[in-house]
């Protein structure tokens, strides 16, 4: 089946093995992937997703993009630089303090040229989300609502490919660990991982929900992408693998085990994460390397989902001082 899609991306990302970090934690083998150089607007996780969202908006004959997100997105930052290249108008519907001065991605979302719209409270968000689109709407502007972190059937295939990219680029890894948070990358790369055969494991390491609603959701979304590249295949629950031990401070409030897998990735390997998805997802894996959860023999790969221009955030700058 022939799926619309953008090439943009620069494809293929890297793998690196990372000799310090290992010999630092005393683990097993590690490499990472750096979707953190994907090329568009510093690059990350959300370009593979938005090869095919653009092409889909652009196959419907909309003319802006509306999306929403937390006042530092790295979803809505390079949302608003996919509509600034392919000429699209750009909406973002983003929860934060209005007054706050602009910094990291929301100064991004700025140069783009995208409309910002402030949510006080994140339970607003949906609804004013939504009065954001039928405005647009009503004002002939043809919108295109991009989903919550590109989480649809659509925006999943960019993480089906990625693992073929990765199969074919012959890396041999017992373990992919990775941010999981709205779903899509972790569906996109349990349903690549049934199609093109990886042999390995899958562990979405939740940045803010739960165990219980990511597995539905990942499943939910797997199956439902499926049906884009050919028949549809059915995933449960227990089909996904996610750890939700290291979200309990709450979504953005970095700790001292975020503080610490930045600062050992920065000074074992000179690679910089981001302090709410790659930080959290990296502390995860470093606790997990320590007590035991991996073999000593095995290979891990972590997918680096990018999100580094979060790091000169007002509200993230002081954590690392």
């Amino acid at each position: 089946m022939s799926v619309p899609r953008l090439r943009f991306a620069h494809l293929p990302t890297p793998v690196e093995t990372l000799p310090r970090l290992c010999d630092a934690l005393g683990g097993p083998r590690l490499l990472i992937k750096r979707d953190d150089q994907t090329g568009l607007a510093f690059g990350g996780n959300k370009t593979r997703k938005l090869e095919f969202l653009v092409a889909e908006a652009r196959e419907q004959g909309a003319k802006t993009l509306i999306s929403g997100g937390a006042l530092q997105s790295n979803h809505c930052r390079q949302t608003a630089a996919a509509a600034a290249r392919f000429g699209f108008e750009c909406i973002l519907v983003l929860t934060g303090d209005k007054s706050q001065r602009a910094s990291g991605n929301l100064l991004l979302d700025q140069l783009f040229g995208a409309e910002i719209v402030y949510v006080a409270d994140r339970k607003d968000r949906d609804s004013i989300l939504q009065q954001t689109f039928d405005r647009a709407t009503n004002e002939g502007k043809k919108p295109y609502l991009v989903p919550y972190g590109g989480s649809s059937a659509t925006g999943a295939l960019g993480y089906v490919f990625a693992m073929k990219e990765l199969i074919d680029q012959n890396v041999s890894a017992d373990w992919i660990v990775f941010a999981s948070s709205s779903g899509g990358t972790q569906a996109g790369l349990l349903l690549g991982q049934r199609i093109f055969g990886f042999s390995g494991r899958v562990l979405g390491i939740s940045v803010d929900e739960s165990e219980e609603w990511l597995t539905g959701e990942v499943s939910k979304l797997a199956s439902a992408t499926s049906e884009k590249v050919g028949e549809r295949i059915e995933f449960t629950p227990p089909d996904v693998l996610v750890n939700a031990d290291y979200c309990g401070a709450g979504y953005g409030v970095v700790t001292e085990r975020e503080r610490e897998a930045l600062r050992l990735f920065a000074s074992c390997e000179g690679l910089l994460l981001d302090p709410v998805y790659t930080g959290r997802a990296a502390a995860g894996m470093i606790d997990l390397i320590r007590t035991g959860f991996f073999n000593t023999n095995e290979t891990v790969l972590f997918l680096h989902t990018g999100g580094q221009p979060a790091l000169f955030a007002e509200k993230y700058a002081d954590e690392f001082k």
